[in-house]
């Protein structure tokens, strides 16, 4: 009798134990969030359309004004992560308040950047283009539509951490804490890259200076926040710092994909910088904003959110 139950109960324990594909798990989802997932689809067409133009024309001798531009400028928001993130070889937390009025800081900075340095130029772009205030406003809103729905998109279906909120995402059980991590940096860097890459698209160093030098600032806060977190997750610290200082490599990446999105028909450009703002702002009203008030310190970090705000409106002012 016993030796029956106990072959009756292995098989048993063995199904309980053996985690489903992360295919399955994705189908699922999809199949729980059909409009977010159909959203996501037609962002992704939107944006490999426009990528496959602008190629058609680099490939035929028309390449991108601004494609070696785009390229330093994700750089420097590489570089610029990976000095952000030193810090955290000697501390292993900052207090609450000052990592919450940081990420206010790159917050504001991102605001004022999707305003003036994408969104304006957009508008005057688009404008001049189709010869109607009204018409040029409806381009770059259809921009901003895409990167939105490509942010939503990805954030509902990849799987990621935040330090604050958790994991979530399909598939988060089967991910290492870590990798959940550098998945929700990615989210985060490439809009930024791709905002560098459509901003330098038409080799214009009026809309891609101040925008580049906006992010590259504020990947200095932010590298650091992303290391802290890697290093409270139980992350050594020289590991913490060289994952932080990696994912920097996906703003030249971004930069690379945007100046391609934007670098071809001369429409593309205000759709881009469109859909490099809207991305952007979904960033930051739907991820940094409600992380930096979890923890009871907003006047903190709207102090922060504003004056990284200011700082960015002085800087495209004297750089634009």
């Amino acid at each position: 009798m016993a030796g029956g139950h106990i072959s009756e109960q292995a098989p048993a324990r063995g199904i309980e134990t053996a985690r489903p594909s992360w295919w399955f798990l994705l189908y699922r989802h999809v199949l729980a969030h059909k409009w977010v997932a159909a959203g996501l689809a037609l962002a992704l067409l939107a944006v490999v359309a426009l990528f496959v133009q602008s190629a058609f024309q680099v490939f035929s001798g028309q390449a991108a004004a601004g494609l070696r531009l785009a390229l330093y400028g994700g750089l420097a928001g590489f570089v610029a992560t990976g000095l952000g993130a030193l810090p955290a070889l000697l501390l292993r937390r900052l207090p609450q308040r000052i990592e919450d009025s940081m990420l206010g800081l790159a917050a504001g900075m991102m605001l004022a950047a999707s305003a003036f340095s994408l969104l304006l130029p957009g508008l005057e772009a688009g404008a001049s283009l189709l010869g109607h205030r009204g018409s040029g406003a409806a381009v770059v809103v259809f921009g901003m539509a895409l990167g939105v729905l490509l942010m939503l998109g990805l954030d509902e279906f990849t799987p990621h951490a935040h330090d604050q909120s958790g994991p979530c995402g399909p598939g988060y059980e089967i991910c290492g804490r870590v990798w959940l991590f550098v998945f929700a940096i990615a989210l985060h860097n490439l809009p930024e890259g791709m905002a560098i890459g459509v901003s330098f698209s038409q080799g214009d160093m009026g809309v891609g200076l101040p925008l580049t030098t906006a992010i590259a600032l504020q990947d200095i806060p932010e590298g650091l926040a992303v290391a802290l977190a890697l290093r409270s997750a139980g992350v050594t610290a020289i590991y913490s710092v060289l994952i932080a200082a990696a994912s920097g490599l996906l703003e030249p990446v971004g930069a690379l994909l945007g100046v391609g999105l934007a670098g071809g028909l001369a429409v593309a450009y205000p759709i881009g910088l469109g859909l490099a703002a809207g991305a952007m702002l979904f960033v930051v009203s739907h991820e940094v904003i409600p992380e930096t008030h979890r923890n009871g310190h907003q006047t903190s970090a709207t102090l922060g959110l504003m004056t990284g705000f200011a700082l960015m409106m002085v800087l495209d002012t004297t750089l634009g």
